[in-house]
């Protein structure tokens, strides 16, 4: 979907005007624009990470994960704290609760972890991290008019949930409204599940217009993986690479096989101290 520079690029401080124009309450507000903080913060991460890979991309070995995308990435129980080793290198777990399931990696990436995230492979080209942080702030902000409850009168909040998938596009339709510029405002747009098809659209009989809603460049996409790290759940929490693998198989395998192929592209991101950071829990 190409478009032509029409709109502006908020700043930070129009990005925030934009979420106070529509927060019907407080509450709202601190959920809504709370969330879209951490997924910037995450997303901001992983695009760093990213340009550290593509600055190394010249001096990798040939056959380094990083380039060839083989981590050997699965899910395993993790019964122990000394995972074995394999013929092709040693295990590493990006979580380790003993009994939990953990992702291993049957090859050590050669670039250590930087930002919390370890793995990922070398992008095609360097990650625009002012895109990505202004594109996070705003990818959710269309939640605003899908609570069934907004706070407004002191209630709990409550999202619309047999609506709740409208949101990407109302936010999409209220930016251009004000003004944004596409590029930012498909931040909005595409950024639901693992990339929402319109076939999809279409077999699950969603209330959408059926079309593609998936990301257009490596920015949204950074952007669409992030969020699938911190959920606004009341109170909101962070998941874990394999809950979320959990999550994207209750909709069909093909949905979990993305979510790894997006987790070996990408690495995996250690949320915990991302949540003690926030003071949320952790669904592991």
């Amino acid at each position: 979907m190409g478009h032509m520079t029409t709109g502006y690029i908020p700043t930070l401080a129009q990005v925030d005007e934009l979420h106070k124009k529509i927060a019907q309450s407080q509450a709202a507000y601190d959920l809504i624009h709370g969330h879209c903080v951490v997924v910037a913060d995450i997303a901001r991460r992983m695009a760093r990470r990213q340009n550290a890979l593509f600055m190394r991309r010249c001096t990798l070995p040939s056959d380094a994960p990083e380039k060839t995308g083989d981590f050997g990435l699965a899910l395993t129980s993790d019964e122990s704290d000394n995972p074995s080793k394999t013929k092709r290198g040693e295990s590493i777990r990006a979580s380790s609760a003993p009994g939990s399931e953990s992702f291993g990696m049957l090859r050590i990436p050669a670039v250590p972890p930087t930002d919390g995230i370890t793995g990922g492979t070398v992008p095609p080209r360097l990650i625009d991290e002012r895109m990505v942080v202004i594109g996070g702030l705003l990818h959710d902000i269309g939640t605003y008019f899908l609570l069934k409850q907004d706070g407004s009168d002191g209630e709990p909040l409550k999202f619309d949930g047999p609506h709740y998938v409208q949101h990407g596009l109302k936010g999409y339709e209220y930016l251009l409204g004000e003004g944004v510029d596409e590029s930012i405002a498909e931040f909005a747009r595409n950024h639901t599940g693992v990339g929402l098809t319109k076939e999809a659209v279409i077999a699950q009989n969603l209330p959408l217009p059926p079309a593609d809603y998936v990301p257009m460049n490596l920015e949204q996409e950074v952007v669409m993986v992030a969020d699938k790290y911190n959920s606004k759940s009341i109170p909101p929490k962070f998941l874990t690479a394999e809950a979320y693998a959990r999550k994207a198989a209750r909709f069909g395998e093909s949905n979990k096989r993305e979510w790894l192929h997006l987790l070996e592209r990408y690495g995996i991101v250690d949320v915990k101290p991302l949540a003690a950071q926030y003071h949320m829990r952790v669904v592991e």
